[in-house]
């Protein structure tokens, strides 16, 4: 088994980085998605899950974000309990994902 590395979230739930999606073209012009893997996120109520997803916003994705070349307008961070393709439905999985605008080196919840 490959080993994972957890990012510490508000919530205190165990999770890891599984992918990040680079600067492909989104509504708000290029996007990154990190999308991360949360085996107990069933168990968790929606305002942790939000609360994770901007902490991991703020906290994980802006630093990861390369000074140099095209910047993305937009992060959508995402949260699966299971590992699932992109793009891929499972109806047994639990998801979350919500997108950032950035703005003034902060992550800005855009309410879709």
């Amino acid at each position: 088994m490959e080993e994972v590395t957890l990012i510490p979230v508000p919530s205190g739930q165990d999770l890891w980085l599984h992918e990040v999606i680079w600067n492909v073209p989104g509504t708000q012009g290029l996007t990154t998605r990190f999308r991360f893997i949360a085996p107990g996120l069933a168990g968790l109520t929606t305002d942790d899950a939000l609360a994770d997803m901007q902490a991991l916003c703020t906290g994980f994705a802006l630093d990861r974000i390369s000074n140099q070349g095209p910047q993305p307008a937009q992060i959508i961070v995402s949260l699966a309990d299971v590992v699932m393709p992109f793009g891929q439905t499972n109806p047994d999985a639990v998801q979350y994902f919500e997108a950032y605008r950035i703005e003034n080196g902060a992550c800005i919840w855009e309410i879709y």
